[in-house]
């Protein structure tokens, strides 16, 4: 034999004898893997067993944990109503007894009311035993000084007669200084309407001429009833002039005429004149009905 067919054969003879160990070794181990799949097996099975009643006595405890729960929600309830209610009672309960304390006390206030009432006037009636005496002597005094006053009021009666004669002959010159304004205007082409003199009383509102050449419009910025004036919205810039007349209305309405006597930059005040309504902060005004 040849040298490689010997080692060959010595390969094969080790191969066989390894490849026999190994099926030995499985034929032995085989068995004891199969015990302890089948072990495995068992105790699977009761774990899963106790696993399902373990959840089945969970489920059940749970459930009676809810109803429990439920039960103890309607107890708790209750007990908050008995507890509003208790709070409800014992409020009105005190309402009741600061009521009664207010109660003595206005009786005891009212008491002692009475009692310095009486008092009062008591004293009232004397003081006015003692104030009568005292009218009586100050009627007295005053009845003199009513005589000194009336000579007195005489005298100012006659003053202010005077007063009013200067005042007239004041406005019939205010009539000329007019008369002399429309002849300048009419120089431009611009007339205003003739003023009526002014010792003329009028009897009843009368709508005024409108102002011819001229078309100025504002409105109402401010009212003085106390004065009787009026302030509007255009001025000196806008091309108002001292005399000049402006008719205010509302809407369709006429309302009076404003105789301008002072004029600023962007505003102007006047007197009332021809009333027939109350005018109104934000009337309009304009030089032409």
């Amino acid at each position: 034999m040849s040298t490689l067919t010997k080692i060959l054969i010595v390969l094969l003879t080790m191969f066989t004898i390894l490849l026999c160990g190994i099926v030995v070794t499985y034929v032995a181990t085989a068995v004891n893997y199969k015990e302890k799949y089948d072990g495995q097996q068992n105790r699977m099975r009761a774990l899963t067993e106790e696993k399902n009643a373990a959840d089945q006595k969970r489920n059940e405890t749970i459930k009676k944990a809810e109803e429990r729960e439920v039960e103890l929600g309607k107890k708790i309830s209750s007990l908050e109503a008995d507890i509003n209610k208790l709070q409800s009672d014992l409020t009105a309960a005190k309402q009741k007894r600061d009521d009664a304390i207010d109660r003595a006390d206005n009786w005891q206030a009212i008491a002692t009311d009475f009692s310095k009432t009486t008092e009062m006037q008591v004293q009232l009636a004397k003081d006015a035993i003692n104030d009568r005496n005292e009218i009586d002597t100050e009627r007295i005094d005053n009845l003199k000084e009513l005589e000194e006053k009336t000579a007195s009021l005489i005298e100012n009666m006659a003053l202010i007669e005077q007063l009013e004669q200067q005042t007239r002959t004041l406005r019939e010159e205010k009539t000329a200084l007019q008369n002399k304004l429309d002849q300048i205007l009419a120089q431009y082409g611009k007339t205003i309407p003739t003023p009526l003199p002014i010792t003329q009383i009028s009897d009843k509102a009368r709508t005024a001429p409108p102002v011819t050449g001229i078309d100025l419009k504002g409105k109402i910025s401010d009212i003085d009833i106390n004065n009787s004036t009026i302030e509007i919205s255009v001025g000196s810039a806008d091309g108002v002039r001292e005399k000049m007349i402006f008719h205010a209305t509302r809407g369709d309405k006429f309302i009076c005429d404003i105789e301008i006597f002072e004029v600023d930059q962007d505003k102007a005040v006047g007197t009332l004149d021809l009333v027939q309504d109350t005018p109104r902060i934000g009337d309009l005004v304009s030089t032409n009905l």
